[in-house]
This record gives structure tokens, C-alpha cells and sequence, in this order.
């Protein structure tokens, strides 16, 4: 989790994953320099399962994801932002498809909800006609990180994040395409929070600005592309195929 100014929402998060957790489970959370009671509410909770990590700058949510993401340490790594609430079957649900499925990556549908948790929309995918596949995300990205997971092992390709690939959500998601199989779930495992302090939008840009971006973010995954095929060889290898 990156929490950045987020005392309003955070600890109805925190609780919502939390109890879905085992102890041997993690949560990781850098918080990106918060001048609210941010900090004082994570450390209010007491829980040891709980990690935080304080940027010595403010650095953005890129690099806050980034350093999370590499300080986990378990089989799978699930994204959270800080205003979001989990469902309660999200941990379970999401388990059994990486382990019924042997996905590398997992995505989940959500239901986008106001500051109070009233329906807005009752599917994200309706939006952004979210679905599989590289050359479709690319024109269109359909990945959003807070309703992502992706095994831990895929970090050997994923970071660190480069400068000029956009969000790290579409990153993930485009280069465990290419290294593996990404589900989408139909499952509806968060209630993703709209409001006014939000960092990601749901309006796309101008065709300039996204066509730019899109040639930026290919450029980013062909310069790392070596590495995200060696580790399908190797996987596919250690699983006979």
C-alpha cells in the first residue's frame, strides 16, 4: 500500500485487509511523506503484520509502489491504494485463481463507489471494457493496481519501474502479459472510492497525450522485454512445458 495524506480513509482499509490476513501474512505500506495523522493512525492500528516505510521525500506513487513491491517477501503481492475498502473474500478469491489457474498476475472487476460507499458504477470492467491481452491494454489500458495481485517471483522483471512507463499498474499488467498468463476475474472484490483527492482518473486524455504515452510505455517494455522472456523460458521449463 501507498498512503500519501490519507487519515480519511486509511484505517477502514486497513481494518478491511487485515482480517483477512494470516499471521504469517504482510502489509507493507510506505507512506510518501503525509502531513496529516496518516502515519499516527497506521501505527495506531498495532498490528505486527504491518510494516511501514516512511520516503525521506516525497517521491509519488510510482516510486512508493516500487519500494513496497520490493520489500514483500511473499508468494503474492497484492496492490492497495489507501481509500479503497476490500471485500471480505478478496484474499481467498484471489488465492484460489492463482493456484487453480497458475496465472502470474490476477485482476479483479470492482464496484466504484463514493465517499460514502453508495454504488456509483456497479463494474469498473463496464468502463474500461476490461479484458487479456498485451496489444488490447495497450491501446486501451484496462488494469487498475488496487484491484491487482501478481506472484512475488515476477519482480525479477518488473522493477525496477522505468521513468517513462506511466503508472505502475499498467507496467505490471502489460509486462506479466507477455511473461504469463493474467486473469481477469469477474468477481467484484473491492469497492473502489471515487472522490475529490483522488490520484488516478477515469476520463482518458487527448489522442495525442495517450498516443505518446502508449509509444513511451512500449519503448519501456521492449528495452526490458530480454528479461521478461527469460523468466517465461524458465518457468516454462520448470513446468514442462
Amino acid at each position: 500500500m501507498a498512503v500519501f495524506n490519507g487519515e480519511r480513509y486509511v484505517d477502514e482499509q486497513l481494518r478491511s485487509i487485515l482480517v483477512q490476513l494470516a499471521p504469517e501474512d504482510e502489509l507493507i505500506i510506505v507512506d510518501d511523506c503525509s502531513t496529516d495523522a496518516s502515519v499516527e493512525i497506521i501505527e495506531s492500528v498495532g498490528d505486527p503484520r504491518i510494516t511501514l516505510l516512511q520516503n525521506a521525500v516525497n517521491c509519488g506513487p510510482i516510486v512508493s509502489f516500487e519500494r513496497a513491491i520490493a520489500w514483500a517477501k511473499g508468494r503474492y503481492i497484492f496492490l492497495s491504494d489507501q481509500d479503497d475498502v476490500w471485500r471480505p473474500n478478496k484474499v481467498a478469491a484471489t488465492r484460489h485463481i492463482f493456484e487453480s489457474t497458475g496465472a502470474l498476475a490476477v485482476v479483479s472487476d470492482a464496484r466504484i463507489v463514493d465517499v460514502n460507499r453508495n454504488a456509483i458504477v456497479d463494474s469498473f470492467y463496464s468502463i474500461r471494457q476490461s479484458g487479456p491481452g498485451f496489444w488490447r491494454n495497450l491501446y486501451k489500458n484496462g488494469f487498475v493496481g488496487c484491484c491487482m495481485a501478481v506472484r512475488s517471483d515476477a519482480k525479477s522483471f518488473l522493477i525496477p519501474f522505468p521513468l517513462h512507463a506511466g503508472l505502475h499498474d499498467e507496467w505490471i499488467g502489460l509486462c506479466s502479459s507477455i511473461a504469463g498468463h493474467v486473469n481477469f476475474s469477474d468477481e467484484k472484490l473491492i469497492d473502489y472510492r471515487r472522490h475529490e483527492s483522488n490520484v488516478s482518473t477515469l476520463e482518458r486524455g487527448s489522442m495525442l497525450s495517450m498516443t505518446r504515452k502508449r509509444i513511451s510505455i512500449l519503448f519501456c517494455v521492449l528495452w526490458r522485454l530480454p528479461f521478461i522472456l527469460k523468466w517465461r523460458l524458465l518457468h516454462a521449463e520448470s513446468n514442462g512445458s
